[in-house]
């Protein structure tokens, strides 16, 4: 027994750096939003369930039984940060689905208005804020309204449409024809750069 308080020593620092190890991990990844060192991982994914779907301005439809990948967390912003800004119809009736969270309101189609990804959105810290969105040699300002959802999906609540990817600035009719393009449903994508205003 004469060992044992070595033993014991060893196991004490073993324990230790075990420890440290953990903790130095965990600034690095949050389970909770998957962002490890700056990237941003699926946090799990989501299985598809098809319903009554919009599919003005060609907005994607659940399908039974895919699984779709969900985001809490949206990419690192920089000024030369590509990213996709597709269109959507925050108008009643359109695919938008329902009322825009930050307002409980419908918008029509020539507001300049947008949602973001859920990372992006952080829990509503941006809502009704301006953002500046570049693209096509031209800039403008619109109001952010919504959320593009990018953990839940493929129920009513968001019109049996999969969650958002996590780098989408969702903009209305309005955006897409102040930034110079007069059918936006003949691109449907486009990469453009933002920033808060």
């Amino acid at each position: 027994m004469a060992n044992s308080p070595k033993l014991a020593a060893i196991i004490v620092v073993f324990l230790l750096i075990s420890t440290y190890n953990h903790c130095s991990c965990s600034r690095h990844y949050s389970p909770l939003i998957g962002q490890i060192s700056g990237q941003c991982r699926p946090s799990g994914y989501l299985p598809g369930k098809s319903g009554n779907c919009n599919t003005e301005h060609e907005s994607d439809c659940c399908q039974d039984g895919k699984m779709y990948p969900q985001y809490r967390c949206s990419p690192p912003m920089t000024a030369g940060t590509a990213v996709s800004m597709t269109v959507n119809s925050f108008a009643a009736g359109g695919d938008g689905g329902g009322k825009s969270e930050c307002d409980n309101e419908y918008h029509s189609d020539d507001e300049l208005v947008v949602a973001l990804s859920t990372g992006w959105y952080d829990n509503g810290s941006r809502c009704l804020k301006n953002i500046r969105i570049n693209a096509n040699g031209n800039s403008v300002l619109a109001k952010v309204v919504d959320e593009c959802d990018s953990v839940y999906g493929c129920d009513a609540d968001h019109d049996f449409q999969p969650p958002c990817p996590n780098d989408i600035v969702d903009a209305s009719p309005g955006v897409w024809k102040a930034l110079g393009f007069s059918d936006p449903d003949n691109v449907g994508e486009y990469d453009i750069t933002w920033s808060d205003e």
